[in-house]
């Protein structure tokens, strides 16, 4: 796949996304503007009006280097995974989650001395990702395996490890469990949805595809699980001669009769005595 192709494949919402960070971070690079034009500042802001920094700030990550390649990775795998997920056919819910997650940040920023938000932004759409997929398990650096909720926990703690500010990712946490509380639980508890999306935003996307709530795609992982864990359990156990599968499967049918007795008279002899 060309990079034109693997480019045009992107669902809307994160191909617009990424587009918007590169071009801030290159014209950062390439000194058109510098980050002090771009970063949140809530007296900027407030003050002196300069109101495109509460969305600019989204927009960078960093110097063009391993840094940014690293964020941008996160960003396309999570964002499209996401939109091609459980917001599949529903970009205008996907946009109003990342709107609402944005206000949300930039609400809490003052008060953790947070200039940039993209990667708490990132950071929240890890942790959607995660709790709309509890059974899907991930490997870390080959180490050791955990399942998706726990994904956030493991950045996290690697990026302690390193020696950053545990504040952007913790920040990120807090926006995406009160996202899904607020949209996955809650509804199943009370019957209401409080984060419905606006009908202004539904009218700028039309639905392609039909509407896949997260809960149906829950319980359909959910439903699979428990088939595959059957499964193993109705698998005979390895050697296991036929004489033993037909005793085990005759005395769970009849728990209380000897199921040497049914084996003698489905086959014309009784089994040896003990």
């Amino acid at each position: 796949m060309s990079p034109d192709e693997w480019y045009k494949s992107l669902p809307i919402i994160t191909r617009y996304y990424v587009t918007l960070s590169f071009l801030t971070t290159a014209a950062c690079a390439l000194e058109i503007i510098t980050p002090f034009n771009v970063y949140f500042n809530s007296h900027l802001i407030f003050k002196k009006g300069e109101i495109w920094r509460l969305l600019t700030n989204f927009f960078f990550f960093g110097n063009l280097g391993l840094d940014f390649v690293f964020h941008m990775f996160f960003l396309v795998k999570y964002c499209k995974s996401l939109e091609e997920g459980s917001f599949r056919g529903r970009s205008a819910d996907f946009l109003w989650m990342l709107l609402l997650g944005g206000a949300l940040l930039t609400s809490l920023a003052p008060f953790v001395a947070i200039e940039f938000l993209g990667s708490s932004l990132t950071f929240m759409m890890v942790y959607v990702w995660g709790r709309r997929h509890q059974y899907v398990n991930l490997s870390f650096l080959g180490i050791f395996n955990f399942t998706a909720p726990y994904l956030p926990w493991v950045l996290l703690a690697f990026s302690v490890m390193l020696g950053s500010s545990p504040k952007v990712d913790l920040l990120g946490m807090v926006a995406g469990h009160a996202y899904y509380f607020l949209e996955d639980v809650y509804p199943r508890m009370t019957g209401r949805r409080p984060l419905k999306t606006p009908g202004f935003i539904q009218a700028v996307f039309p639905v392609d595809e039909p509407i896949r709530p997260a809960a149906e795609e829950g319980m359909q992982q959910f439903a699979a699980h428990e088939l595959q864990e059957q499964q193993q359990q109705q698998q005979p156990a390895e050697g296991e001669g036929q004489l033993e599968q037909e005793l085990r499967q005759m005395h769970e049918e009849h728990p209380a009769v000897d199921g040497r007795d049914y084996w003698a008279e489905a086959h014309g002899a009784r089994p040896h005595a003990d």
